[in-house]
Parts: structure tokens; sequence; C-alpha cells
């Protein structure tokens, strides 16, 4: 069919009508009367965050009542009006309503009513809560560039100042120290060197240390260095303690230290090593052990070593975040960090023991970043939100490795968006992980998708490069991309800037 007898859109008919706007005017304060709602009905919540961030809570609650149904028939509406479709709300609900509740009241020929003061924050202040957070947990942005660059610290950082120095003048504000490697000593030579470099060259730079938390891995293989495993073989897995009651067979016999992996999984539960490369699921289980049907692997086979990750994204292992292990990079990093990453977060109270661990230290200034990494995680991010607000700093990892295995790849992009608009209804900045620039980090040229995914990375407040032979290119590459990027596009916001293009007519 001729793109010229195709039949046009056209509204619906009521939109356009008295009835049909005031229609629209009662659904848009049915909505924001269900946010109130939603915010006495969590006032004990509420009332535990920090009166610093209250006004973010406040708004973060009216977000998710906003959310909690389908709006999307009152957007095209909107649209259809030429008013706010409520796309771009999260950082300012209520205002974001009030406005749009104004606009068709005035058309409506009535008069607006007095304002109840009800709304937290303004279209204005939403965003500069945003920036304010982002600046005292990341450091001020660049003139030329909103968007900072983490970047994770390779161990030869403690004895190679070069490095150090070439990190900080390619474009890096945040330094990412791994705990889960080396250890207090070799920190501590990292910091030095690397705020010596940022000394010389007149630059801030931001200390963020991880703790290792609560990954599962695959201990031993039964001493071999690999295993190659194909769709149809078995693996068992066990506690290291049980091995000697247990009669695999031909299984390959992987070991797993954390005893409750064993008491919570059940039959049929998923089950991925090495980052989503091998999957399968449980087909049989006892005491101390639980047997993997393989169903996902390439069709030649695919590697299994120790020390690889262990995913069990339907099984709900109640693990804290914070391990016994941690303490001494706690120690540590409560007097060098800047801010320290909590990873596999998966409870409030994982963020509350943080929290009460670093006013103990006498360091309660210590930002707090949530590290976004597993099912439970995800599904909990609101409440783990605002028990971060009762902390002075804090924010939120995008950990998309681990992240992608636990809810699926297919739902990645999803899941990410959904963690970005939650982060900005509770005014916390962002860092996007995992995987940026990967290939030109560890190879030294990058794919095409790549650079699509570091100019979308721009919609956060930072950014995080993993280590690599590359990283000092990586670190340019990525600075070039976040300052282009920021002339064109301010979050989900498009900026129309004159486009180059517009004058080939």
């Amino acid at each position: 069919m001729s793109p010229f007898n195709r039949p046009r859109v056209t509204p619906p008919p009521e939109a356009f009508t008295v009835s049909g706007m005031r229609d629209l005017a009662d659904r848009l304060r049915r909505l924001r009367a269900r946010a109130l709602e939603e915010e006495a009905r969590h006032a004990d919540l509420l009332a535990a965050v920090d009166p610093a961030h209250r006004l973010s809570a406040r708004n973060l609650v009216h977000y998710l009542a906003l959310r909690s149904v389908d709006v999307r028939r009152l957007q095209a509406d909107l649209a259809w009006l030429g008013l706010s479709s409520l796309g771009r709300a999260e950082a300012h609900v209520l205002v974001s309503l009030d406005r749009v509740l104004g606009i068709l009241t005035l058309a409506l020929g009535e008069s607006l009513p007095d304002y109840d003061g009800t709304a937290p924050v303004g279209f204005r202040q939403g965003k500069a809560l945003v920036e304010f957070h982002a600046d005292e947990l990341l450091g001020p942005a660049r003139p030329d560039r909103r968007v900072r660059i983490v970047v994770t610290i390779p161990s030869e950082a403690a004895h190679d100042r070069d490095l150090c120095g070439g990190l900080v003048a390619a474009g890096m504000d945040v330094a990412r120290i791994n705990c889960a490697h080396d250890d207090p000593t070799a920190w501590r030579r990292m910091i030095d060197n690397l705020r010596a470099a940022a000394a010389t060259r007149g630059s801030e730079l931001r200390i963020l240390m991880d703790l290792a938390g609560s990954k599962l891995r695959i201990d031993d293989l039964g001493g071999k260095k690999s295993v190659r495993l194909h769709r149809e073989d078995r693996l068992t897995v066990a506690d290291p303690g049980r091995l000697d009651t247990l009669d695999p067979g031909d299984d390959v016999v992987a070991t797993c230290p954390v005893a409750k992996v064993f008491d919570e999984v059940a039959l049929g539960d998923p089950v991925w090593f090495d980052d989503g490369r091998i999957g399968g699921h449980t087909e049989a289980l006892g005491e101390g052990w639980f047997r993997v049907r393989i169903d996902h692997a390439k069709p030649t086979g695919a590697r299994l070593r120790p020390n690889k990750g262990l995913n069990l994204p339907l099984t709900r292992l109640d693990l804290p975040a914070f391990q016994e292990g941690d303490r001494e990079a706690l120690d540590f990093a409560a007097d060098h960090a800047d801010a320290i990453a909590l990873s596999f977060v998966q409870d409030p109270e994982d963020v509350v023991r943080l929290h009460d661990a670093l006013v103990a230290r006498r360091r309660p200034e210590v930002g707090i970043v949530l590290k976004i990494e597993t099912r439970s995680g995800f599904e909990h991010l609101p409440r783990l939100l605002l028990a971060a607000m009762r902390h002075a700093d804090y924010g939120v990892m995008i950990a998309r490795g681990d992240l992608a295995v636990e809810m699926g790849f297919e739902r990645l992009a999803e899941v990410q968006e959904e963690i970005l608009w939650v982060a900005e209804a509770a005014h916390a900045p962002t860092i996007w992980a995992t995987q940026v620039l990967e290939r030109l980090s560890k190879r030294g040229a990058p794919s095409r998708a790549e650079v699509t995914d570091a100019a979308m990375s721009g919609r956060a407040e930072a950014v995080m490069l993993n280590k690599g032979e590359f990283i000092v290119d990586a670190i340019q590459s990525l600075d070039d991309i976040l300052t282009r990027m920021d002339a064109h596009q301010d979050k989900k916001t498009p900026l129309l800037r004159p486009l180059g293009i517009s004058r080939d007519l």
C-alpha cells in the first residue's frame, strides 16, 4: 500500500472535548491521590530516613505509586493534546502531575486551586538533587563532561606510577579498587600512587572500594585445572566436607564452600556457571550436593575452571552481603576510601549493617554504593534505597555481569532501564558498569555495539571501565564519546542542538 493511501492516525475523538479533558483531569487527580496515599502508608519508612534525604524519599514513594498502575493510555491521550505525557517525571513526580493538571484546568476555563504545598520537589530541584548527590559521592563533574569515568585499578598500579599517571591524564575521575584481589599493603600503595598522580595534575580523584561480598564460586574441580562441558553432560556440585560420602559415578564434581546453598536449592532450579557461559537445571539432590544437567553451552562445549562464578537466580539464598571476610577490607576502606560498594546486596539490613559499621569506625561520611547484581537485589531496590537514605551519600551501580545471568540476558536492557528510573526518583546517582568498551580495553579495538552502549551509558552519572592492556585508550575513547553525547542528550531528554546534516538540502 502506498504511504499516501494509508489511513491517517486520528486522536481519540473524546480527547479534544470538554468532557474528555475533564476525564483526563480526573484521572490525573486519582494518580495524585494515590501517590499521597502511598506516602501516608509508608510513613514509618520515611521517618527512618535522614532528614536531608526526606524529600527524595517522598518522591521515590510517589514514583512507585505512579508506576504501580498502567498509565500508557493516559500518556497517549495527554500527548494527543500536546501535553507532557509524564515520561520524564522521575525526579519530580507530584509537580509533573500538578503542571499538567493546571494546564487542563485553565483550558477548561476553570480557576486554579490554591497550591497545597504537598509536592516535595520542583522541576529544577529534582534535577539539582541528583547532580548534588553525584558531586558528593563521585566528585564534581568536568566542565565539558557531566558523566564521570570510573576505572577498575589493576594490581600493577601498586608499583607502576607511570600507569597511575596515565589513567589520571586520560580522564579517570574515580578509581575503583576490588577488595576481592590483592591485600591492604597493595591497596595502600595503589591509593598513594593514584593520589600523587592526581595531585601532580591538579585533579580531584575519588577512591571507591568494593567489598567482595557473598559471590558464589566453584572452589575446586577435583584437582583438575579445567573441564569441558557439553549439553546433556552432568555436573555434581558438592559441599567439600561431603566428598567422602559422595558417589558421583561418572559425573564431573565441583565443590562450593557455602553450605547454605545445599539447604536452599530445589529440584528444577536453574544453575549458571562462569557469568552465564554454562547453564543447566538441578535434576537430583541430596544432603550437601546437587546434580546439574547441562542444557546451555556452546555446540563444541564450554570449559569450566575453578574459582568461576556460580549463580542460582531462582533460589532464595539468605546470605548477608557483608561477610566476615570483608571486615579487614572494611577497616581499610573506612580509613582510605571516599565510598564503599556493597556487592550482592539483597536486603535492607545489609545496608543498615554497613552504615552501622561505618558509624562505629567514626566514618559515617564515607559514601555507600549499592551494587545491584542479583534478582533479589533488583526486586528489593526501593527498600534498599530507603535504607541507604539513612546514610550521608549513596548511589547505585548497575552491575550488569551477574545481573544478566540472574535476570536473563533478554531482560537486561529492560531491567537496567528500571534501575535508572527508580534511582532517579530517589535522586541517587547511578554507575553504568560491566563490559563497557571491553573489547577496546582488552584487545585495542572496540566493536560497533560497544560504542553504542558507551553512548547510551551517558544516561547514568558515571560509567565504569574494567582493567585491560589498552585501558588508557579505552578511557580516552569513552571521554570523547561522553563529551560528544553531552551535547545531544541529558539523561532521557534529547537536546536539539543544530545538526550539521540539516544544512544539506
